[in-house]
Order: C-alpha cells, then sequence, then structure tokens
C-alpha cells in the first residue's frame, strides 16, 4: 500500500502525477497553473519551468503530506545521459551530471516542505514511457512501443509487458530519432520545431506523398526491430518557411511525405514486436504516438487487432509512468486508467465567488444541459468548464468549445476565435453508442487518438468536423462517465437531428487550455465566444442574438 508521487521536470511539459494504493488519484500539467504553454519559463536561466504548483496540487487533493509520501518517481535518469554536444568534454559532462543528479530532489524539497530526499527514484524516460502505457492499459499483457524524439540517450523502446513486468527487446540510440525527424521538418515548415508536430499531421492532408520513395532512402528499418535515421536536406523538397502561414501545394506535398514515411516505419516496427511477442494488443506513448493518423494506420493495416495509447503520451505522461512503475515496484496492485479526468475542478460555492468577484453578469440554470443544447442549436459557440480538467493534451468534454456542426462555416469561425491555421480541423464528439452509425474506425475513442473516415451519407450534413480528406479524430462519450456531456448530445440531438458536436480545446493560440473559473472568464472577455457555461452558471455575450437562451 505505496502512495507514489510522479514529476516530469527540467524539460517540457513538467506534470505531476499521484498513485495511491495502486490507484490514479490526480494528475496534471505545471501549464495548467503557470497558464505557460508546455511550461516555457520566462527568464533566460530556466528553459522549463519546474511542476512544483502541480506537485503540490496532487497532494493537497488527496489529503497527504509530503512527509506521508512513499516514494518520488523523477522520470528521467541523468547516470544515462549522454552530452547534448559531441564539444562537451567527459570530464565537464561527469560534473554537470553530478550536479544535477544532486540539484534534482532539491526543487521537490523547496516545493514540498517535509520530504525526504532519500525516497526520489530516477525512472529512466522510456521506462517511464512505457509503464504510462502497459501498466495504465486494461490488458493484462501487450506489446510495447515507445517512440518519441529522445529520452537519456535513445529515442525508441519496443518490448513486451506481462503482469505488471517489462521485457525491453528493442531499443535506438540517438542520433536516430523518428520523433526528432519529424521535428526538423516542423521547423522547416515554419512551425514551433518541439510542440507543433500536430500541425504538419493536419497539412500532410492537403498534399501527397510525392517524395516517400526518396526518403525511404533516409529511414531504413534494422533488422533488430529498430531503425536509423540519416540528416536530409529539406530544401530539397520545400523552401524553409519563417512564418507558418505561408505555407503552399510543395509544403504540403512534404508534409504528406513525411507524413507517410512514418506511418510506414511505424508499421514495420509494429511488425516486429507482433512476431517476437505473438500479443493481440499494443501499447503505445511517447510524443509520436499522439500521432493520430499514424496509430490509426498501425491498427488498421497491422497485425495488432486491439490498441491503448497513453491520453498524456508526451513527456507530461511520464509522471504518471514513473509513479505507476514504483508502485508497481513496491507491490501494489496497479488499476487500470478509467478517465481522463484527473486534474482539478471547483465546487459550484467556489465558481460563484470567482464571478461575483469579477463582477459579471451570470444565471445559475436549473439544467445546464438543455441550456447549453439550445444554444448550440441556434448556432452559438459555447465554452464549457465542468468537472475535472482533462489530462493531456485533448480537450474531452471538461474544458472544451463546442459548436454546431452542421454549419460549415463554424470551422473557420473556431479557428478565428482561437487563433489558428485555417487548414486545422476541429474535433467531433459523438454518444458512444451512436458513433458507428456516423463513423467507420476504431471505437470506442475516448481520448482523440485515431482518426476516423466520417460515413458518405454524413459527410454534408457535418460539415464542420470532416477534414479535407473525409476524417475526423472523433471522442467517444461514455455516459457512465461522462453523464452531463451525454445529456447535452441528446438534447442537442432533439433540437436538431444530429447526434454529434464540435468538440475543440477551449483556450487561445498560444495558450493553455481553461483550468480554472477564473481562467474561463479571461477567455470569455478576450475572444468572441457566445456563451460561457461554468457548472451550472452561463455567462451571455452581451448583443450576441446567438447566446439568447433560457434558464431551463
Amino acid at each position: 500500500m505505496a502512495v507514489v508521487l510522479g514529476v516530469n521536470a527540467v524539460f517540457h511539459d513538467p506534470a505531476a502525477a499521484l498513485v495511491v494504493d495502486g490507484e490514479i488519484v490526480a494528475a496534471a500539467e505545471e501549464e495548467r497553473f503557470s497558464r505557460r504553454k508546455h511550461g516555457k519559463a520566462p527568464v533566460a536561466f530556466s528553459t522549463w519551468e519546474l511542476p512544483e504548483a502541480s506537485a503540490r496540487w496532487c497532494l493537497t487533493h488527496a489529503g497527504i503530506e509530503p512527509s506521508e509520501l512513499d516514494a518520488v518517481a523523477y522520470s528521467y535518469d541523468p547516470a544515462l545521459a549522454l552530452p547534448v554536444t559531441a564539444d562537451v568534454v567527459d570530464d565537464n559532462w561527469e560534473g554537470l551530471r553530478s550536479l544535477f543528479v544532486r540539484r534534482a530532489p532539491l526543487f521537490l524539497r523547496t516545493a514540498l516542505p517535509g520530504l525526504d530526499p532519500e525516497i526520489v527514484r530516477f525512472v529512466p524516460h522510456h521506462v517511464s514511457h512505457a509503464a504510462s502505457a502497459y501498466l495504465a492499459s486494461p490488458f493484462e499483457s501487450a506489446a510495447v512501443m515507445v517512440c518519441d524524439g529522445r529520452g537519456e540517450r535513445g529515442s525508441y523502446l519496443g518490448g513486451r509487458a506481462a503482469q505488471g513486468q517489462l521485457d525491453i527487446l528493442s531499443t535506438v540510440s540517438l542520433p536516430h530519432s523518428l520523433g526528432l525527424m519529424y521535428e526538423e521538418v516542423t521547423e522547416h515548415l515554419g512551425f514551433r520545431r518541439s510542440s507543433d508536430e500536430y500541425k504538419v499531421m493536419a497539412l500532410a492532408a492537403y498534399g501527397r506523398p510525392v517524395h516517400l520513395h526518396e526518403l525511404r532512402d533516409a529511414v531504413r528499418l534494422t533488422d533488430d526491430g529498430g531503425f536509423t535515421t540519416a540528416p536530409i536536406d529539406w530544401s530539397r523538397f520545400s523552401p524553409r518557411r519563417e512564418h507558418e502561414d505561408e505555407w503552399d501545394e510543395r509544403d504540403a506535398h512534404l508534409a504528406a511525405s513525411v507524413q507517410a514515411l512514418l506511418e510506414e516505419r511505424l508499421l514495420g516496427l509494429a511488425d516486429w514486436l507482433h512476431a517476437r511477442t505473438g500479443e493481440r494488443a499494443l501499447v503505445a506513448a511517447g510524443g509520436v504516438a499522439l500521432n493520430c493518423v499514424a496509430n490509426s494506420r498501425i491498427l488498421r493495416d497491422g497485425p495488432f487487432d486491439d490498441m491503448w495509447v497513453q491520453p498524456a503520451a508526451g513527456d507530461a505522461g511520464t509522471a504518471l509512468g514513473g509513479a505507476l512503475y514504483l508502485a508497481h515496484a513496491l507491490g501494489d496492485e496497479v488499476r487500470p486508467m478509467q478517465t481522463a479526468a484527473l486534474g482539478r475542478e471547483w465546487s459550484d460555492e467556489a465558481i460563484h465567488e470567482t464571478l461575483a468577484t469579477a463582477d459579471v453578469s451570470f444565471t445559475r440554470v436549473r439544467d445546464v444541459a438543455k441550456v447549453v443544447a439550445d444554444a448550440l442549436a441556434s448556432d452559438a459557440v459555447v465554452g464549457w468548464v465542468q468537472g475535472r480538467s482533462e489530462w493531456g493534451p485533448r480537450a474531452l468534454g471538461q474544458r472544451s468549445l463546442l459548436a454546431n456542426p452542421t454549419r460549415a462555416a463554424n470551422l473557420e469561425r473556431l479557428n478565428d476565435i482561437k487563433g489558428r491555421e485555417q487548414f486545422r480541423p476541429v474535433a467531433p464528439m459523438v454518444l458512444e453508442e451512436r458513433a458507428h452509425e456516423v463513423f467507420r474506425g476504431p471505437l470506442p475513442s475516448p481520448y482523440m487518438l485515431f482518426t476516423h473516415d466520417v460515413r458518405t451519407e454524413w459527410r454534408d450534413r457535418i460539415p464542420a468536423v470532416v477534414h479535407v480528406d473525409g476524417s475526423a479524430r472523433i471522442q467517444t462519450v461514455d455516459r457512465e462517465h461522462q453523464p452531463l456531456m451525454a445529456r447535452v448530445l441528446d438534447a442537442f440531438e432533439r433540437r436538431t437531428g444530429v447526434p454529434v458536436l464540435v468538440n475543440t480545446s477551449l483556450n487561445t493560440g498560444g495558450r493553455p487550455m481553461v483550468d480554472s473559473p477564473r481562467d474561463a472568464l479571461e477567455c470569455f472577455g478576450s475572444s468572441p465566444i457566445d456563451v460561457m457555461a461554468i457548472g451550472p452558471y452561463v455567462l451571455r455575450r452581451a448583443g450576441s442574438s446567438r447566446a439568447a437562451t433560457e434558464a431551463a
């Protein structure tokens, strides 16, 4: 019976997670507290923030004092790390590594007074990623795939997990990296290198993989279940972009080519894993596992019957993975992840106090689901803040921006509200039991980590959520876990005959998703959202006819 805190720190997406007696109790990224996306610190001497606020909140939420922790998992092992550049001499690196080891627990001792530094354990980065998948998944045994930019000294891990134990079968060492390759082309196309890869995935749908044959020579699979990557001169295919809004057909073709290459190589790795393990299911984590198009290709064309991806597959998820890993090592029976709603929530009283202090006009409604559904049917854009916030980068019905999918213009409208590129799609949400009627693909899909084909007869009915290639990254809603959102979907269908809503993240360009009621007010005040529903309270934008709904 152990109480284990996990942290991802020093690098991007700092986060904390708490596991108590084998159950995931809380998990949150630091960006939800600091309001700086991906935890990018504003000072020159620190590249990334430390997960101090998120770690404190996890313990406070569970009513646990730092002195009551049995272990702290730090999801990076500096003893495994290599020099960042070749010109760092061994002696200097040993000194830096020693300093890292000594100082890693220091910020925890500062953030969590009373913490015993002797209980901090370094869990290797890719082992943490792997544990976040195989220990949180619903499978008793599975093949394991971890693929990202880099860990301490590697970029890939393939293995098999059974009864909570991981058998590592294949690894890939730097400089070879599928994740870094994808980062390079992301930067070449004018996007941010280590956080905008999803934009390349979206842009790929507008192009054709005309360079795939040439790129195959640079990325090759190896007989030991790994791969090699060679440097690529991206300017041979399209000019380097300085501004992310200046893309053209050449850029789309390059994006499509790199996406297709990634999918092919991941399929090859999956084939090798299946041949070695004989498992029917695959679990995945690491930043590359957030590529929902590739995930769908692996499941559709690969050898596995089932696949589960950690909803916080990026580096934030290693905080959870490290905690789960140590919990299992300490003898706890780790229980599968039941929901991604693992963050903060506010009582009705606390929400009311925030709204009253802000001196804004609001109404407490009897049935917020009906009020919101009526507003959506009238083509209002609705901010939705309900329950505990999501763990991971996808809005899953806790901190969402909702809209009517039957209006094609709502795609451009939402991208304008959020300050996003117009080539980027928005996602649909649908009740789990209705999803097969509208979409074709892996179901259920509660975490938006796969893409689905929109059935032909529905494409003209829900044009706002249909990507240029006829696909959609859907979220299925389980009535048991999300009863309030299920009621919204039911009420909207009664009004419109359509069982689907637009669901995109509640934020504006460059900002993290809304977390607190105050965040919601700031978002509402700075963007043309018609209605904001925070708990049972509804705010309407003055002068918006779409926001005029009755208090039901």
